[in-house]
C-alpha cells in the first residue's frame, strides 16, 4: 500500500506541469489558435522562474515569473497571429525557437545550481498518517491544477463566456457578425493560456526538479499538444490523460526499484509510444475529431473591412 501510494504521489506530481500546459493550449485552441510554442513557452519560463526563486529564495515569486514569462511569450504570440493575421504554424515555431534560445543563453549562469527544499502539502492534511505523507505531502500547485479543470469544465460548458469563447472557436466570423469582439476574446484566450505554459515550466525547475538545466522541458510542450486531442478538448479527459502520461513516466523507477528487469529506454519511451498510439485511435475515427475539434483551428480570422 505505501509503494502504490508513493506512486500516485508521484504519477501526480509528474503529470502537472503536462496538466498545466495541456489545459492552458486547450484554450488557445477552444478560441480557434493552435500554438505549437509551448515548449519554448515553458523554456523560458522554467529559466526565468529559477532565476526569481533562486535570487529571492521565495518559490511562490519564482512560479509568478515564470508565469509572467509564460505571458510575454504569448503576448508576442498574439500580436503576430490577431494582429498581423501571421500563419498561427510559423508563430508557434518561431515563438518556440525564440524561447528555447533565451532560456539557453539566460540560464548559463545557472547550471549545476539548485534551490533550497522547503515544506510544501496542505496545511492539517498532511499530518495524516500515510496519506499525509504522500497524496498530500505535494506542492499546493498539484491540487490547484485539479481545480483549474474543473473550473475551466463549468466555464466551458455552464458560462456564457465560456459558451462565447467555443462559438469563437467553431466560427469566428458569426461571433463578428453578431458584433463581439473576436480579436479580443483570442488574445485574452492566448494570454491565459500563456500563464498557464508558464506556470508549468516554472512547475519544473522550481517545484519538481529544484534546479535548471538546458532542455530540461524535455518535449513536455510537445505532449501537452497531443494531450488535448487525447483528451478530445475536455479540461477533465485533459487532466486524466495528463496523469496517465505521468503514471507511465514514474513507471520506470517503481519497477527499477522494486528489481523488474525491464529495459530503461523501453520504459522511457513508453509514454510517447502511448501518445502515439492514441493519436493514431483518435485519427481513425474522423467522427470523434469533428464532434469534439474547434471547426475554425488554425485558421486565420479576416474580418471585413
Amino acid at each position: 500500500m505505501e509503494s502504490l501510494l508513493q506512486l500516485l504521489a508521484a504519477t501526480l506530481n509528474a503529470g502537472t506541469p503536462l496538466a498545466l500546459a495541456a489545459l492552458g493550449l486547450a484554450i488557445h485552441e477552444r478560441a480557434g489558435v493552435i500554438n505549437l510554442g509551448a515548449e519554448g513557452m515553458m523554456l523560458l519560463a522554467a529559466a526565468a522562474g529559477f532565476a526569481v526563486a533562486f535570487h529571492t529564495g521565495s518559490p511562490t515569486w519564482g512560479l509568478a515569473a515564470g508565469a509572467g514569462a509564460g505571458a510575454l511569450l504569448a503576448a508576442m504570440f498574439a500580436l503576430l497571429v490577431v494582429v498581423f493575421n501571421a500563419s498561427q504554424y510559423g508563430s508557434g515555431l518561431a515563438i518556440m525557437l525564440l524561447g528555447s534560445g533565451l532560456s539557453a543563453f539566460a540560464g548559463v549562469s545557472y547550471a549545476g545550481r539548485s534551490l533550497a527544499q522547503g515544506q510544501a502539502g496542505l496545511p492539517w492534511l498532511r499530518d495524516i498518517p500515510g496519506l499525509g505523507g504522500t497524496v498530500f505531502a505535494l506542492h499546493p500547485l498539484v491540487y490547484a491544477t485539479m481545480a483549474l479543470a474543473c473550473l475551466l469544465t463549468v466555464f466551458l460548458y455552464r458560462t456564457r463566456a465560456g459558451m462565447l469563447l467555443r462559438a469563437v472557436g467553431e466560427s469566428p466570423e458569426s461571433a463578428h457578425a453578431l458584433g463581439y469582439p473576436v480579436g479580443w476574446i483570442r488574445t485574452l484566450a492566448i494570454l491565459a493560456g500563456g500563464l498557464c505554459c508558464g506556470l508549468a515550466g516554472a512547475y519544473l525547475s522550481v517545484v519538481y526538479t529544484q534546479l535548471w538545466s538546458e532542455g530540461m522541458v524535455a518535449g513536455r510542450g510537445w505532449m501537452a499538444l497531443a494531450l488535448i486531442a487525447f483528451g478530445m478538448w475536455h479540461p477533465l479527459r485533459i487532466l486524466l490523460g495528463a496523469y496517465l502520461f505521468g503514471g507511465l513516466t514514474m513507471l520506470q523507477f517503481q519497477l527499477q526499484g522494486m528489481g523488474v528487469q525491464v529495459p530503461s529506454q523501453f520504459l522511457a519511451m513508453l509514454p510517447y509510444v502511448c501518445t502515439i498510439a492514441v493519436l493514431a485511435l483518435r485519427g481513425g475515427n474522423p467522427g470523434w475529431m469533428r464532434r469534439n475539434m474547434p471547426r475554425s483551428l488554425g485558421r486565420p480570422f479576416l474580418p471585413e473591412r
